[in-house]
């Protein structure tokens, strides 16, 4: 099983930072990632989007339906009631957001990566990994509202 370097991990947490401050206008605080098998329960939005070239993997970023009804919410500036197909078009886009900000940082770095379209899943869901482990990078904001990217890169 490959291991994951913070090489790879820095830019994903440089980037969901960064535009978790510009677009959502929280200052997340980030808590100490670990290890996580990435199984997600009922009350879970996640945004799935892989990444190939140099380096292959995805990135899901879990929020519970409150928060994401938050997150959303705080991007377009005005309260949202529910989390309907706006809401989650939002979420979406807070996805490609990070993974193109995450996409450029890599490319100053000699790593040149591609992103897939964001996928969006809701509810009960487990994700089973044959060729690396799941990085899960907590962001906390406002208390204690929390925002999950989970990280899975595959080895050379």
């Amino acid at each position: 099983m490959a291991t994951i370097s913070v090489e790879h991990i820095n830019p994903f947490l440089i980037a969901s930072s960064n535009i978790l401050k510009q677009m959502c206008f929280i200052e997340p605080k980030v808590e100490k990632p670990y290890i996580r098998e990435p199984i997600f329960l009922d009350n879970t939005l996640l945004i799935i989007i892989g990444f190939t070239g140099k380096m292959k993997g995805q990135v899901m970023i879990s929020f519970e339906y409150d928060i994401a009804l938050d997150i959303a919410s705080k991007m377009i500036m005005m309260p949202l009631e529910e989390l309907d197909d706006f809401a989650k078009s939002a979420i979406s886009e807070l996805g490609n957001m990070i993974l193109g900000n995450a996409a450029t940082i890599f490319s100053t770095q000699g790593i040149n990566i591609d992103i897939t379209p964001p996928t969006i899943g809701t509810g009960t869901m487990s994700f089973s990994y044959t060729y690396t482990k799941n990085i899960c990078i907590p962001f906390v904001y406002e208390d204690n509202k929390r925002i999950d990217i989970n990280i899975a890169v595959k080895g050379d």
